[in-house]
């Protein structure tokens, strides 16, 4: 199953949807925007194979620069997608698709520290096993008491998530990453 009514919360189990719809808008994108998307990545749990997640897939694509980008916001909108502003996170152009909703749209400053640490996290939770398991375990806790508050969820895993990247990127420990996706 993909889609989630705004401000619930509910795990599903992974699903090979999750991929297909990703490669999907993957390319409506990169078609809509050409050489402006540097970058186009699955990121958040529905990219980490083996794990629950609120069945929403994440996209992050890489720009050059946030101010460049605003020319651009008309053209994803004809996608179909929604435009939220920054939704609280500086320099992110933020999007959402679908009633209900189906894709988290992020665009990313590719220097920036934002797009570096969903990467990090992202390839950390697909190498360690005992982190995906951990993770998945605080998100079965949080959905228990979280779910009809989406930011307490949200709020509920920062602390774990920081953790991880600040200690990838503190150590310096390297991270496999897979071919670019685009």
């Amino acid at each position: 199953m993909t889609g989630l009514e705004p401000g619930t919360v509910t795990l599903s189990e992974p699903d090979p949807e999750w991929r297909a719809l990703f490669e999907r808008e993957r390319d409506r994108i990169k078609t809509a925007v050409g050489p402006v998307a540097l970058d186009i990545q699955h990121i958040g749990s529905t990219s980490i194979p083996g794990i629950a997640a609120k069945p929403i897939v994440d996209i992050a694509v890489a720009i050059v620069s946030f101010e460049a980008f605003d020319v651009h916001v008309p053209v994803i909108e004809k996608l179909g997608y929604i435009y939220r502003g920054e939704h609280g996170i500086p320099r992110r152009h933020y999007f959402v698709l679908g009633e209900p909703r189906v894709v988290h749209l992020h665009f990313l400053e590719i220097s920036g520290e934002q797009w570096r640490d969903h990467l990090v996290f992202r390839e950390t939770m697909r190498a360690r096993p005992d982190l995906r398991e951990a993770y998945m375990n605080l998100k079965r806790d949080l959905v228990k008491r979280f779910a009809d508050d989406r930011d307490g969820y949200t709020a509920g895993k920062r602390e774990f998530i920081r953790g991880i990247i600040g200690d990838v990127v503190a150590n310096r420990a390297p991270v496999a990453r897979e071919p670019k996706e685009a």
